[in-house]
């Protein structure tokens, strides 16, 4: 049976979440925590003294986009007295305004790498992820968190810095999970790997060598790095945190590319937005779902005008970023929208006699689909 938050608008498809006896989800339930803001940053402080480096070489890494999150955790790492290393993972088609909002964040004065992975693997398994998992942003999520431990260990870095904690922001009945610190059970659950590692995606194509840029570090080595949530320490609002890096230059789009935000999942031309897609056949939600949620929770907009909204708008289908997509990985649209099918949660999901698809005890009452 398919059931919604009776706060939010999240339904019990989505993983990890989870709903008290009210059917209130975890998500909204943490926003409900009386937390001492400052109390907190006085923690960060104490974390921050800790781990500079008296040698002047880098402080930490921070793994960056460009975007709002990432150009925001840079700004409280400089405000803070850390000197950052910051890593980027390529990926295969970074927008204008995407390169625009990284040399932005650079110019806030740190040192940075662009990392680019062999565009042929990475072409590869973001294919292999698609097809066996429904995951394309698979390889990228790996990748990211890959890189930002090796390249802790290779610079002496004890300390990583993330942005908002997910087990917190979308639910998870796992205290451990919702801390300030980045567990090894949390890369699992919330890695959007799909609890896979490196070396269970090799075959004839995929090896040791050419996946090391997918592999984490070893666990005698990961132990002397520490990764932590900014969100954790500073109160993470994305509505608030885009009108901070405003302020330093940060563009936005005129129209959302995914979702109800102009200002976020702005970095690439087609990967973010297919990931987000593929959400509906699984999980019977679109990126709006979780955009509007995070409203709700800040009491910016109440569920029934939600509510109201997504069945004026209805669902659109991301047609250009699907052609770029299946372009990218040399597939036609018939087979993506083949695959797309093949994932559909038959649990959630009933085929019509017209041999449309429509959601059983779906939200919206009356609502159309196409």
């Amino acid at each position: 049976m398919l059931n919604y938050c009776k706060t939010c608008i999240l339904p019990n498809t989505r993983p990890n979440i989870n709903f008290d006896k009210k059917g209130i989800c975890d998500a909204c339930n943490n926003k409900k925590k009386n937390i001492d803001w400052s109390v907190r940053r006085e923690s960060f402080l104490k974390k921050v003294r800790n781990f500079k480096n008296s040698d002047n070489s880098y402080d930490c890494i921070i793994p960056v986009s460009g975007g709002k999150d990432s150009t925001w955790q840079v700004m409280v790492a400089l405000k803070h007295g850390l000197r950052p290393l910051c890593i980027t993972w390529r990926n295969p088609d970074r927008t204008k305004i995407g390169q625009h909002n990284l040399d932005n964040l650079i110019n806030l004065g740190v040192d940075h790498i662009d990392f680019t992975i062999n565009p042929k693997i990475l072409k590869y398994f973001t294919k292999k992820a698609f097809i066996k998992m429904g995951n394309p942003g698979l390889p990228m999520h790996m990748a990211i968190h890959a890189l930002a431990q090796k390249f802790a260990y290779k610079f002496g870095c004890k300390l990583i810095i993330w942005g908002e904690n997910s087990a917190d922001e979308y639910g998870s009945n796992s205290k451990k999970l919702k801390n300030h610190k980045m567990v090894k059970g949390w890369l699992k659950e919330f890695g959007v790997t799909n609890g896979t590692i490196a070396s269970n995606w090799y075959d004839n194509v995929l090896n040791k060598k050419n996946m090391e840029s997918f592999t984490y570090l070893g666990e005698s080595k990961l132990k002397k790095i520490e990764s932590i949530f900014l969100g954790y320490y500073f109160k993470w609002d994305p509505k608030k945190i885009y009108k901070i890096v405003l302020k330093k230059n940060f563009q936005v789009l005129k129209t959302p590319k995914v979702g109800i935000y102009n200002y976020a999942d702005i970095d690439d031309n087609f990967l973010i937005t297919i990931h987000h897609w593929i959400k509906l056949f699984k999980f019977g939600i679109t990126r709006e779902w979780d955009n509007y949620s995070i409203e709700i929770r800040n009491k910016r907009i109440s569920r029934d005008r939600v509510i109201a909204l997504l069945k004026k708008n209805g669902i659109s289908e991301p047609k250009k970023e699907i052609k770029l997509f299946c372009k990218y990985l040399d597939i036609s649209e018939n087979q993506f929208h083949n695959i797309c099918n093949k994932l559909r949660n038959k649990k959630i999901w009933s085929k019509q006699k017209n041999n449309s698809w429509k959601i059983k005890n779906f939200l919206i009452e009356g609502f159309s689909w196409k």
